[in-house]
């Protein structure tokens, strides 16, 4: 038995020592530093891409621990987790986690999108807000992602309960395969469409998004979803 949970700490901490956590940060100053912070207890490699900001968004992350990218300009999210997926890479990340910057997403789902990847059950994991903890998504956020899964199956042909959750984790065979050209937020579509054309396993995973007035305040509206759906599908007729 002891020699069982020793050999089971050496695999976590392995794990731990190989993922990199890749954060897009835009404005965030207010809460990218309390994030970060609470990542660096246990995972110390954190890569932060302030993607343009006007605030001090750079430099709390950086007192917190992270490493810090920066685009001279504001390109986006998806352009900003490719240029941190990127940059993880060369610096020899086993897995790679993507993670909101204004603390929806809990440090506490880690161990359970990192272990499948570790166990080399799958090479991609993806959250979901829907398999256990529905009951805490906002009714009116929760119509719109609705919709978007509707528009992923319609689209994409992949079935998911949560088409676009920022909390996912890949192998570094599976980020290697990732090519995000959607900088603004279709990249979340894109993302679906690159996975579905790998052919490598996924999975979803239950996960916790913890909702404040702050991070509320910074979501996708409802007005912008058909500027996304558009995006996405001018994106797919350019390729």
């Amino acid at each position: 038995m002891t020699q069982l949970l020793e050999n089971t700490t050496e695999f976590a901490s392995s794990a731990v020592r190989g993922t990199w956590v890749v954060i897009a940060a835009y404005n965030e100053g207010e809460a990218i530093g309390g994030v970060v912070s609470d990542l660096v207890d246990d995972y110390p490699n954190v890569v932060v891409v302030d993607d343009g900001s006007g605030d001090d968004t750079a430099d709390a992350a950086a007192g917190a621990g992270a490493v810090v990218l920066r685009h001279v300009i504001n390109r986006g999210q998806g352009a900003a987790l490719q240029t941190g997926i990127t940059y993880a890479l060369t610096r020899g990340a086993a897995y790679i986690v993507t993670f909101d910057a204004d603390g929806q997403h809990q440090k506490s789902d880690l161990p359970a999108l990192i272990g499948p990847l570790a166990r080399g059950e799958v090479d991609i994991c993806l959250g979901s807000r829907f398999l256990e903890h529905a009951g805490s998504v906002p009714l009116a956020r929760r119509l719109l992602l609705s919709l978007a899964v509707l528009f992923t199956r319609l689209t994409s042909g992949v079935r998911l309960t949560d088409a676009h959750n920022g909390l996912r984790a890949f192998s570094r065979r599976a980020a290697a395969r990732i090519d995000i050209r959607l900088d603004r937020m279709a990249h979340a579509s894109e993302l679906i469409d690159q996975i579905r054309q790998s052919g490598l396993p996924y999975r979803e995973i239950p996960v916790h998004i913890r909702y404040t007035d702050y991070s509320l305040a910074k979501g996708q509206r409802g007005s912008a979803a058909f500027r996304v759906a558009l995006d996405y599908l001018i994106g797919r007729v350019m390729r």
